[in-house]
């Protein structure tokens, strides 16, 4: 939604008594005071950051992974509820081989929607801004031994399912500084997903008080942390900061704009489908799945990909080209978000999730999350997410129609607890995310992809022969591929 939030919530009239606003008003001016905001119009700070991959853990169980935002520097100008911030990325492509140099930017201004805008409003300055100019509340509450006036303001700006957003400060009552800053936003996979952000161990320049550290963390791990080496109010090169380079020329990249934020997923085209076998049929889209159908009931391979609207395509689809049989079980490949933002559509529709042990907890807390920002189809229908998380290296479905082995793959960087599925008779194998062929006109890449010697690996070791392989993520040309020319790809 594109409302911003200092005139999203100018007139959103919450009831609280005078006494109450007035002690708001008062915690709030005094913050204001202390931290040199009440002159403040726009800031500029810079230093060494990371930015966290929400959702691309390794492992379901640890924290995301960072990239290194060296160089970094971002200017705000609060007048016009802009941002920009830039920084140089120097980091090792998943595939393997050297780092590589390449740099990076946010942009958000006034018509960018909430999901970045809040970005401006959680930071300690914007906070004092948003929360002097509207209604708030307070309340005194100690949080790890220290004190805090607790301030929480509360606006216009709806969520999609009516809820006004609102964002909480932390205010110190010692130190009169904002050490935290809270809001909630409305996400697919997470639900009503907690962004919290700590300011910690702030100093001063010349009456602004800004802190040496930032960690921001979405989902329980932080999605940015940063160093702040220095910061100056109202810098008088405001416009060189604020104003973004020409787009790139052919074959250069454009500007890149604000990280996603929210998790409302974007619409997704209605799937075909491809019968690949009698009862087996490729489910197309940008993130294929796979349907099989048993005796009693239809196995789906990776449900719940890309967002809501699409796993409901696929399930549609599903039902379409294997009419009269339950959804029983659906196979996510791994846990990443991109394979799963959708999969509360799969488990609203009464379907077991199968994946390993390993990721289990990590699936039955988001799919157990209050909905309460956009109420979703989960939400309304009341179910509980069934997920089974399988010991061992291999699940098998299996009755007298056919078999359909789900392998856990050994040795992957990428993701733990990453599988692939096997259909023995068929000679089909369906495997994610661990590698993408070169065209024919490419030569054999150098150093080998990393996933694509993994994959071979554990096809040995599997005694895997299959006579065709399927990708989630479609090859480009788009084709089922051969044993053949993985090999080839590896240059064997």
């Amino acid at each position: 939604m594109r409302n911003v939030w200092i005139a999203a919530i100018a007139a959103f009239g919450l009831l609280v008594s005078p006494a109450a606003a007035q002690d708001a008003k008062t915690v709030v001016g005094n913050a204001s005071r202390a931290m040199g905001v009440d002159s403040l119009n726009s800031i500029h700070y810079y230093g060494v950051a990371a930015n966290g991959q929400l959702g691309q853990n390794n492992n379901s169980s640890q924290p995301w992974p960072v990239t290194a935002a060296n160089d970094y520097v971002r200017a705000i100008d609060f007048t016009q509820r802009t941002s920009r911030a830039t920084w140089q990325n120097y980091a090792v492509p998943v595939t393997g081989g050297a780092a590589a140099l390449a740099p990076g930017q946010q942009v958000i201004n006034a018509q960018s929607p909430w999901a970045q805008q809040i970005e401006l409003y959680i930071t300690p300055w914007g906070f004092l801004k948003a929360a002097a100019t509207n209604t708030a509340t307070v309340k005194a509450q100690t949080l790890d031994g220290k004190r805090y006036n607790v301030v929480t303001v509360t606006g216009s700006a709806k969520s999609p399912g009516g809820q006004p957003y609102r964002v909480v400060g932390y205010i110190n009552r010692d130190t009169n500084m904002v050490d935290k800053v809270q809001t909630w936003l409305d996400h697919e996979f997470y639900g009503d997903m907690l962004i919290d952000a700590d300011y910690l161990y702030y100093r001063d320049n010349n009456g602004l008080k800004y802190p040496a550290r930032i960690v921001q963390n979405r989902a329980g791990w932080p999605t940015f942390s940063m160093y702040v080496l220095g910061a100056n109010a109202n810098p008088a090169n405001l416009q060189a900061l604020m104003t973004p380079p020409a787009p790139a020329g052919r074959g250069g990249a454009a500007p890149g704009g604000a990280p996603a934020g929210g998790g409302r997923g974007a619409a997704a085209a209605a799937p075909t489908s491809e019968k690949l076998a009698e009862g087996v049929f490729r489910i197309n889209g940008a993130y294929n799945a796979l349907a099989v159908e048993m005796a009693d009931y239809v196995v789906l391979f990776e449900p719940g990909p890309q967002n809501l609207e699409r796993a409901r395509a696929v399930i549609n689809e599903t039902k379409r080209v294997i009419p009269n049989k339950p959804i029983r079980y659906g196979v996510i490949s791994h846990h990443h978000l991109d394979h799963t933002q959708g999969l509360a559509e799969a488990v609203a529709e009464g379907i077991t999730i199968v994946t390993p042990a390993v990721n289990r907890a990590y699936l039955m807390s988001a799919m157990s999350a209050p909905r309460t920002l956009a109420p979703d189809t989960l939400s309304k229908s009341g179910k509980k997410p069934l997920v089974e998380g399988f010991t061992g290296d291999k699940r098998v479905f299996q009755d007298g129609t056919r078999t359909f082995e789900i392998h856990v793959i050994k040795g992957l960087p990428h993701a733990d607890g990453l599988v692939i599925g096997w259909l023995p008779k068929e000679k089909l194998l369906v495997y994610a995310d661990m590698f993408n062929l070169p065209t024919d006109a490419a030569p054999v890449p150098n150093p080998p992809v990393v996933g694509t010697q993994v994959f071979a690996a554990n096809m040995e070791r599997l005694s895997l022969d299959p006579e065709r392989i399927m990708s989630v993520h479609s090859l480009n040309p788009d084709r089922l591929t051969s044993r053949a020319e993985l090999l080839k790809s590896l240059g064997r």
